[in-house]
């Protein structure tokens, strides 16, 4: 299908300087996102279900502190059930949404979705709208060049497809009906920081990190900074 590249057409991959800090810290982060406890904070929640996607060859086992720590804040989490994530296949939207009706019958269900999570989220969401009440993603290259990342010719190897030809068809940086909000992170050394911000017409609301990717779904201040945007739009949609 076509590579609707948007405005960012020309973006390059983050340079090996921030993808050597990535592979250096990747361990460390790997084992704090799956076995550091939960993060304190001040947010009381009242129970909402709330689905977390992990990123690319991640499984739920990676996203587990993240999801500890939303369940200390009040909310009911859970993750995506399927296994390792190793790319968008021709059945992946169906999959996700017979995982969604055994997690819960809810017609407000929150999505994380981290890296290539957040780009299952966001179509998801256009594929189900009616299900989903908001979509956060971490780190989620869904704007610009498909090539503007350093793990695309792996993704090609695993999923077996061209990045530039999914076995779905899709509009990666159309906005899903639904809001949105994406964290992005200059250090980034995975996905380009553009990349994942977008622009104001691709998502509702932009919110700048300073962690590396792996640290999207690791590090204490961005766990917190997510839980903090669920609590604010709860209160006060947008």
């Amino acid at each position: 299908m076509a590579n609707n590249i948007g405005r960012h057409a020309d973006l390059a991959p983050p340079g090996l300087p921030l993808l050597a800090r990535e592979i250096a810290l990747f361990a460390y982060m790997r084992i704090r996102a799956t076995f550091a406890p939960a993060v304190k904070t001040k947010i009381v929640g009242k129970g909402e279900t709330v689905v977390v996607i992990p990123g690319f060859m991640a499984s739920d086992r990676t996203t587990a502190r993240l999801r500890r720590s939303l369940d200390k804040a009040g909310f009911v989490s859970a993750g995506w059930g399927l296994g390792r994530n190793q790319g968008i296949h021709v059945n992946t939207l169906q999959q996700f949404d017979d995982r969604l009706s055994e997690i819960t019958d809810s017609q407000s269900v929150i999505l994380i979705g981290w890296s290539l999570g957040g780009l299952i989220a966001r179509e998801y969401a256009k594929y189900a709208p009616h299900r989903i009440s908001k979509v956060i993603t971490l780190g989620s290259p869904f704007s610009g060049h498909r090539r503007a990342n350093n793990v695309w010719r792996l993704y090609e190897m695993v999923a077996g497809h061209s990045v530039d030809d999914t076995p779905i068809p899709v509009l990666l940086h159309e906005k899903p009906p639904v809001p949105t909000t994406t964290f992005w992170s200059r250090n980034d050394g995975v996905v380009a920081h553009q990349s994942a911000r977008g622009n104001e017409r691709e998502s509702d609301k932009q919110i700048e990190l300073s962690c590396q990717h792996m640290a999207f779904i690791a590090d204490t201040k961005a766990i917190q900074a997510v839980i903090d945007e669920i609590a604010a739009s709860l209160e006060h949609p947008y």
